[in-house]
Formats: structure tokens, C-alpha cells, sequence
């Protein structure tokens, strides 16, 4: 069986690969103990720079639907939420500088985490969305806070509201991301790397230290009321109406319910 998450190290820079490419980097179970288990193998690690990205066509397409079908129980679900917290604060918390490379689509859960990170870099052909609305949902994975930290308050809740795709370019001039390349997107990240080795670095990541710590306590409030109101919105008719229309590749009809 092929490890979900790759982990590589090249001299003072760690790499993250997302590894289930023929679904997309969809999100499971398996994925996120993986995930967290790399992330965490970062954290203590020499290296002063992450590289979080994905293997094949997309960076994630969320979190995989069949895991969220069977999380149908409160022990489940909140097995799932607490795994999903775990990676966001070891990531947000990474004492080391950290870049999203967005190889191809990244929705949902996997906005989420993408955000996470001090840089965001996408192909130019890449699409971005936070689309838990589509089924009913709200955001998770902190996404109600990394949105709000990089297009405000308004802003974020019209983006979470619309849930619709965004190209590369849309999302860099609403700066939601920070970076849309038609250029090859491993030599932009290299680039990004060959500055950071000849900066600073170790006062950038005090810095970054500094400014993060002191909204780490808002993120936690984030993610707990993302954990609740999920679990809420989970028990809607429009959740179940927007699930069936995903499966049957249909528009859903939400009733308000």
C-alpha cells in the first residue's frame, strides 16, 4: 500500500506531498493521520523550510466524501474534526517558514490547510474554492479564519456564502492567495526558497512566531465552533439534499430545513 503522505528532505527544506493522486488528494481518514504524523516529524526536525503540496493534478479536493458519509456518528465526527484541528494548529504553529504550492484544484478542507501556511503559490491553471456550501456545510479546518485573515471579514463571508471557483488569478487579486504563476511552479517555489536561505530566516520565524501566537487562541475558538456548527449543519434536510445532488451530479434544491 502507498503511503498517503510523502515526506522529503533536501537539505534545510522539508517537503509535504500529498500522495492519493487518482482521487484527487481527496482527504481520508488515512491521509489525515499522515498528514499529522508528517507535520509533526517537521516540527522537530532541523529544517527551516516546508513545502506543503500535492502529487498529480490537484493540491486536495477536500475532504473525501465516502469519510465523511460513514462519520455519521458524534464519536466519529468528532474523531475526524480533532485530527483535522491537530494538522491545522501544528501547521499554522510550524516554527518554520512554510509555502502552499497549489499544483491544481484545491477546495474545500483542502483550501483550509493550504491557507494555513505564511506563503500560498498556484499554477496559473489551478482553481481554488471554498465550496462547503454546495453541500450544505460550513468551513472547517480553520477556514473561517484564514479567509478572514486574508480578505477580512466581509469579504470572507461572501466567498464562504458563494462558494464558487475561483481561477489562480481571481484568487491572487482578491488576495486570498498570494501568488498566480503561468511559470513552472516547482522553479517559483525554488525561487521562493533561494531568497529565504540568503534572509534572515531565523528572525523571520521569531516573527512569525510573535504575530501568530497572538491569535492562536482565536484560531482554537474557530476551530471548536467549526467543529459544532458542522456537526449542526450535518443534520439538516439541506445537507442531505446537497449530498445526493453531489452524487447524482445534479443542481441541489435546499428547502431551508
Amino acid at each position: 500500500m502507498s503511503e498517503t503522505v510523502l515526506l522529503n528532505y533536501e537539505n534545510d527544506v522539508a517537503t509535504v506531498t500529498l500522495n492519493r493522486p487518482e482521487q484527487l488528494n481527496a482527504m481520508n481518514e488515512e491521509l489525515l493521520v499522515d498528514l499529522k504524523e508528517k507535520l509533526e516529524e517537521v516540527q522537530r526536525s532541523e529544517a527551516k523550510i516546508l513545502i506543503i503540496t500535492g502529487n498529480g493534478k490537484a493540491f486536495s479536493a477536500g475532504g473525501d466524501m465516502k469519510m465523511m458519509l460513514q462519520a455519521s456518528g458524534p464519536d466519529t465526527f468528532n474523531d475526524v474534526m480533532s485530527k483535522i484541528k491537530d494538522i491545522v494548529l501544528t501547521l499554522y504553529q510550524m516554527p518554520k517558514i512554510t509555502i502552499s504550492a497549489l499544483n491544481g484544484a484545491t477546495a474545500g478542507l483542502g483550501l483550509s490547510i493550504a491557507l494555513a501556511s505564511d506563503y500560498v503559490i498556484a499554477k496559473s491553471d489551478a482553481k481554488v474554492a471554498m465550496n462547503f456550501i454546495g453541500i450544505g456545510l460550513i468551513p472547517d479546518g480553520g477556514g473561517h479564519f484564514f479567509m478572514e485573515q486574508r480578505v477580512g471579514t466581509v469579504k470572507a463571508k461572501q466567498l464562504i456564502w458563494e462558494g464558487k471557483t475561483l481561477s489562480a488569478k481571481e484568487a491572487e487579486q482578491l488576495q486570498l492567495i498570494d501568488l498566480s504563476t503561468d511559470e513552472d511552479l516547482n522553479q517559483v517555489v525554488n525561487g521562493y526558497v533561494h531568497k529565504l536561505k540568503h534572509a534572515p530566516i531565523l528572525a523571520m520565524i521569531e516573527s512569525k512566531g510573535i504575530l501568530n501566537s497572538q491569535q492562536i487562541n482565536k484560531l482554537k475558538a474557530i476551530l471548536e465552533s467549526e467543529t459544532n456548527g458542522q456537526l449542526s449543519m450535518r443534520q439538516t434536510e439541506d445537507h442531505q439534499e446537497g449530498v445526493q445532488a453531489f452524487l447524482n451530479k445534479r443542481q441541489p434544491q435546499f428547502a431551508w430545513k
